[in-house]
């Protein structure tokens, strides 16, 4: 058991009464790993015929599923198709709350390192537009190579501060604040965020939640949808702020969240509606979500979103929303129509990201690579996991490609799942797999 701040042990026993000792017991306990099926590649039942991981249903989502430690999915090529996204159980509540609809425009408004957002992009469907934000630029770098390896081709990953969005007041349709916080719910799975907590503590935390919550508040459309959450179990960063955000807008009401066996309810009146997630009480982590609706729900019916067969080069054929080729100097985008107004805004990717002109040619990237399916392309070099030439692809090796009949531009799948770009040339793969996605 690590060591806790006295402080923040007073702070326990006055939260959790009765149920401190089995708090306590829980950082004794092990802790539980997590996976998210990415349903914008594979459906849940396609992927457990062909999931090779002991997996079990999480409680409160309908794609999470709980994995053994020793099975190391990070290490598996299914991990690099991107068919699933790594992530601790209590943190997939937040976006599985959020009751996205077709059409939608979602914003996630700190959304780095892209779970939340993934799955946020998932439940749209290619339809809408989301819009992840982080103010980290760094942070978004991880967030953009998460969101481009799920093949998600309707978002836009953006480095601004969410104080100056004002632009996008009454905008969106759906809204979620994953807030920074003190990271108590945390503190058994990363023992590091403890001095943070003695450094900082829970009034630095809950300053700028306000901050945020008052900002994005006014972002979310009249009869629109948010949810608060944090991995914190401070009233001071939870209850209190959600009643911060019913008091600065008093159209904004607390809706009832769908509950799983060992959730706990929000500690006070008006909060008794927020769903608390405890090591003790259930199978993962520490989680505060709420659901809240901002005025009445509107009862106008989206259109449905258009989609077209679209093509940029001759072997490609792939269906995407209505929208349009965007150039940038040589770099070449396709954005729904639906996209929103983003001048003068810190954008690290809008859209899809076709490819480049360079010397003449235009080389598709790896971004287009990961939205495409097997199909859509007309040279594919198709690989089962366990075949050798799978990892040496992953490593940026060369690969031997004689028992392939086509050469040129190929997409390298593994079991009908793309990873990327090669070259072939007298049954020669020249691999195109950019270094930073490097098998490790």
């Amino acid at each position: 058991m690590p060591r806790l701040p006295e402080q923040y042990l007073n702070n326990m026993k006055k939260l959790l009464g009765d149920d401190y000792d089995r708090y306590l017991d829980s950082f004794s306990e092990k802790r539980y790993y997590g996976l998210r099926v990415n349903t914008a590649k594979i459906t849940v039942e396609e992927f457990l015929k062909i999931a090779p991981f002991h997996l079990e249903p999480i409680p409160w989502t309908d794609d999470g599923f709980y994995y053994k430690e020793q099975e190391r999915p990070s290490r598996h090529p299914y991990y690099y198709a991107g068919l699933y996204y790594l992530q601790e159980p209590s943190a997939m509540l937040p976006a599985e709350v959020l009751p996205i609809k077709e059409g939608d425009l979602v914003l996630d408004a700190c959304a780095a390192p892209g779970g939340k957002s993934s799955k946020l992009a998932n439940r749209l469907d290619r339809s809408g537009f989301l819009v992840s934000n982080d103010i980290s630029v760094s942070r978004c770098q991880v967030l953009l190579k998460n969101l481009e390896t799920m093949g998600i081709v309707n978002a836009c990953v953006m480095a601004e501060d969410i104080t100056k969005m004002d632009r996008f007041e009454n905008f969106f349709d759906k809204i979620l604040i994953d807030a920074p916080c003190s990271g108590e719910g945390m503190f058994r799975k990363e023992a590091s965020l403890i001095g943070e907590w003695e450094e900082k503590g829970n009034r630095y935390y809950s300053d700028l939640q306000k901050q945020i919550v008052a900002s994005t508040v006014r972002l979310l459309k009249d009869g629109g949808k948010m949810v608060y959450s944090t991995c914190t179990f401070s009233p001071e960063e939870d209850e209190q702020i959600v009643e911060y955000a019913l008091n600065i807008c008093p159209d904004l009401k607390v809706l009832p969240i769908k509950t799983a066996d060992g959730f706990a309810p929000g500690i006070t009146g008006k909060t008794k509606n927020c769903v608390r997630l405890y090591p003790h009480r259930i199978k993962g982590e520490g989680h505060f979500v709420a659901l809240l609706q901002k005025g009445e729900e509107s009862s106008i019916t989206k259109e449905r979103t258009v989609y077209r067969e679209f093509s940029i080069a001759d072997d490609i054929s792939m269906t995407l929303p209505d929208g349009k080729i965007i150039q940038r100097s040589e770099k070449f985008y396709y954005e729904p129509q639906c996209t929103p107004d983003l001048k003068g805004l810190r954008i690290l990717r809008s859209g899809l990201y076709l490819g480049e002109e360079k010397h003449g040619r235009f080389e598709l990237s790896q971004s287009l690579s990961m939205a495409l399916k097997e199909k859509e392309y007309k040279n594919t070099l198709n690989l089962n996991s366990d075949d050798p030439r799978v990892l040496k692809y992953l490593k940026c090796e060369t690969l031997d490609a004689k028992d392939h009949s086509s050469e040129g531009m190929t997409l390298v799948c593994v079991d009908g799942y793309p990873l990327g770009f090669g070259k072939i040339k007298n049954g020669i793969l020249k691999n195109r797999y950019p270094a930073n996605y490097r098998y490790q």
